[in-house]
């Protein structure tokens, strides 16, 4: 087989994957033993492509190489039903009619199916790292190598994860089908806080080398957009997809030559995308014309777009920003909110209004947190209080775990000094 072929069938498989394991993961009930078929069908493509050529419609293909798979190993089980034997005759037919008949019947319920593995991958009986873990490679279709490198883990610590997670998931009896109602909207959550864990980490990269993992970006993005065409009508999905669209705008400027990072306010701003930010900005007004506002994910996006607005740093409203964080506080609570908070009212209103929301929050709920000293050294930078401010960029590039962030945060502290150091009499 040609590399080129190879490619242009491990690409195809890339694209129908998630939505394959969908369908099998309702026929047999079991998440692992779907991507083991979905698997199947690929080897079986790999093998059968290169001689009778790539089939007119290769999902439809795939699906049916798969689901007669499937079927034999629910016949030698003694699990076939005589629904799945007639299902089974009509996979038999091998035509090119015959599949894209089977793809138009499947596409009533094709997004109902992709949406339920979404749901039961992001479960919240699983753990956070567990969900983003499952995430990534039943959605998003990365290798576990990929997965391993984008979090700076070990093949055999994300391999074991996706393991765990399947087994619990298999333990626990779980219907495959999309929950409704409350159920539905309490699922939503988790849903869309793991593929916001999966931005973050991508954004701001939490240890390495690297300030920022693109891939990961760009995949919760991927994933943010295929949730909103199976979920077009909620407002914090296209929430969440505003938020990720807009703040992945700024990736290109938030580094310098030199790698280290470069503060939101003294970032080139013609570096943003502005497509992204037009993506992110339409998916907000959807979001606001649905009645989400004041959704957490619609709240921190219209965050972004006040950033994303302003074409000077100067121009911005911080004034606004600071009434959205009171809003996010409402809805959202939490001290990361609050910490935020205070960074908006700094720049709105001094670094002294900053410092006084800084001393409300429980400073044990964020004891081992990196940008709790960092924003107070920022504060105290600004308020002329450099002695102080350089005690906690030290101590904040103590605790950060991340080598660029360190390194910059090091050197905001030497510049305290040496600004102090020319200002002594």
């Amino acid at each position: 087989m040609t590399t080129d072929l190879h490619r242009t069938i491990e690409t195809i498989f890339r694209i129908e994957r998630a939505r394959l394991i969908a369908g099998l993961a309702r026929m047999v009930r079991d998440v692992g033993l779907a991507e083991e078929l979905a698997q199947d069908a690929f080897v079986t493509a790999l093998s059968e492509w290169p001689r009778i050529g790539i089939p007119v419609n290769p999902g439809a293909w795939l699906n049916a190489a798969a689901r007669r798979r499937a079927i034999d190993l629910l016949r030698r089980n003694r699990m076939l039903a005589r629904k799945h034997a007639e299902i089974g005759r009509d996979l038999m037919e091998e035509d090119e009619a015959g599949y894209e008949a089977m793809e138009a019947a499947m596409d009533d319920d094709v997004g109902d199916e992709l949406l339920g593995l979404i749901f039961i991958a992001c479960h919240s009986i699983l753990s956070p790292e567990a969900r983003v873990a499952l995430t990534l490679r039943l959605i998003g279709g990365l290798t576990t190598e990929e997965i391993a490198r984008a979090y700076l883990a070990s093949e055999a610590t994300i391999a074991q994860r996706i393991v765990r997670a399947k087994r619990a998931l298999g333990k626990a009896g779980l219907s495959f089908e999309l929950p409704r109602g409350r159920e539905r909207q309490e699922r939503l959550s988790s849903v869309l806080a793991v593929i916001y864990l999966i931005f973050n980490e991508g954004y701001s990269a939490t240890s390495g080398a690297d300030l920022t993992r693109p891939i990961l970006c760009a995949e919760a993005q991927r994933l943010a957009r295929i949730l909103v065409g199976l979920a077009p009508d909620e407002p914090e999905v296209l929430g969440l997809l505003a938020l990720v669209e807009i703040q992945a705008s700024r990736l290109a400027a938030r580094i310098g030559p030199d790698g280290m990072p470069i503060p939101l306010t003294e970032q080139n701003r013609a570096r943003w995308d502005r497509l992204l930010i037009r993506r992110g900005l339409a998916a907000l007004d959807r979001a606001q014309a649905l009645g989400g506002a004041l959704g957490p994910y619609a709240l921190q996006a219209a965050l972004a777009a006040c950033h994303a607005r302003a074409n000077r740093a100067e121009d911005t409203d911080w004034a606004r920003i600071a009434g959205l964080y009171d809003e996010l506080r409402r809805v959202m609570p939490s001290p990361v909110v609050g910490l935020n908070r205070a960074v908006a009212y700094s720049m709105a209103f001094g670094p002294e209004a900053g410092l006084k929301l800084l001393d409300e929050i429980d400073p044990s709920a964020l004891a081992h947190y990196a940008p709790l000293p960092a924003a107070r050294g920022d504060f105290l930078f600004r308020a002329g209080r450099l002695p102080e401010a350089a005690i906690q960029f030290e101590r904040a590039a103590s605790l950060s775990r991340n080598e660029r962030e360190k390194v910059y945060l090091l050197g905001r502290a030497g510049l305290c000094s040496q600004t102090t150091g020319r200002s002594a009499p």
